[in-house]
């Protein structure tokens, strides 16, 4: 039944050991791609929170972004500014 005895030679003791790193080396990995997740960032490596992303953000700060970025000019920019300011809701007195 025990062909070769109780105890375990140096390659089994190698492939325990070899396992053992494997899995402990999964269990890292899944717990830096968990906080990867958690803590992300965008593509100049500055975090990004929940209310960068949702609708809450408003749409002046959406208009200054693409004026940043380049994608509309000076004149653009304060036309669509002043339309959007002069939509704005006023607000209310209790």
């Amino acid at each position: 039944m025990y062909w070769y005895g109780h105890g375990m030679d140096g390659w089994g003791w190698f492939a325990m050991s070899l396992t053992a790193l494997i899995v402990w080396a999964l269990i890292v990995a899944a717990a830096l791609l968990v906080a990867r997740a958690y803590r992300r960032e965008n593509i100049d490596g500055h975090p990004v929170s929940v209310s960068d992303t949702g609708p809450d953000k408003g749409v002046e700060a959406l208009l200054a972004e693409r004026y940043a970025r380049g994608e509309i000019d000076d004149e653009e920019y304060k036309r669509r500014l002043e339309v959007l300011r002069s939509h704005a809701p006023k607000p209310t007195l209790p």
